[in-house]
């Protein structure tokens, strides 16, 4: 007799699961830091009189991997040379800094290229610095104070073609252009009065007559809406009307 095979029955085996690759993953990340290996960095260009914030600016906008500091300046004139010279993607910008004030340094830079990015980075918050500044063209405006992350976010956004003034700052710029303006003539009048001088002898040192001198300060009185002498010219120097 033959014996009959029994039949072997099929087991289904659990398959291994595939593990999951991660060379698409790795490939991915290293073509992204690839790519942000070759972008260039925002050349910065930092102009102050002082020489501790130069230099604080330096060390902090050096830590920053998308940014560069491409030259620093300590006057107006030399942050004009120096413009012309690197070509800065960023400008920061103190506003009262010898040989060439800050708003002259924008209008000069800007005579060479309209499309210069500028930040002012100043002390300074009254209304007149503000409006000036950013007539003059610049695209920023900072007070020294600002946290660090805030100064690199205006540096970012205004390389990004933005205009970058804080809201508070804002708010006073939207104050001065809405609000009475002096006279070429009333500022004359204005400087004056800060060094002291009479009605008659600001009438003599512009060569009008006492008269004519007393309706100008009038008018100063009623657009800065203030009392006195003493009024006016702290109100107009805290406004950056007037530099003592």
């Amino acid at each position: 007799m033959t014996s009959k095979k029994k039949p072997v029955r099929k087991t289904n085996s659990p398959r291994r699961a595939k593990k999951p690759t991660t060379r698409g993953t790795k490939a991915s990340k290293t073509i992204r830091s690839e790519a942000a290996a070759k972008k260039p960095r925002i050349a910065v260009l930092i102009a102050d009189d002082h020489s501790v914030v130069r230099e604080g600016l330096a060390s902090l906008i050096g830590r920053k991997p998308d940014m560069t500091v491409v030259g620093e300046a300590s006057n107006g004139r030399e942050a004009v040379d120096l413009w012309k010279q690197c070509r800065p993607d960023v400008t920061l910008l103190d506003l009262r800094m010898p040989e060439l004030d800050g708003v002259s340094t924008i209008k000069e830079i800007r005579a060479g290229d309209e499309n210069a990015r500028i930040i002012v980075l100043t002390t300074f918050d009254g209304d007149e610095d503000i409006y000036r500044a950013i007539q003059a063209g610049a695209k920023g405006y900072l007070l020294k104070d600002a946290p660090r992350e805030a100064l690199m976010d205006s540096i970012r956004r205004v390389h990004a073609g933005e205009t970058c003034v804080p809201v508070h700052l804002a708010a006073k710029l939207v104050e001065r252009v809405s609000g009475e303006t002096l006279s070429a003539r009333e500022i004359e009048v204005l400087k004056l009065i800060a060094q002291g001088k009479s009605n008659k002898e600001i009438g003599s040192a512009l060569f009008i007559s006492e008269g004519t001198v007393k309706s100008h300060v009038k008018a100063i009185f009623a657009k800065m809406n203030v009392i006195s002498r003493t009024e006016a010219v702290a109100n107009a120097t805290r406004r950056g009307l007037i530099q003592l």
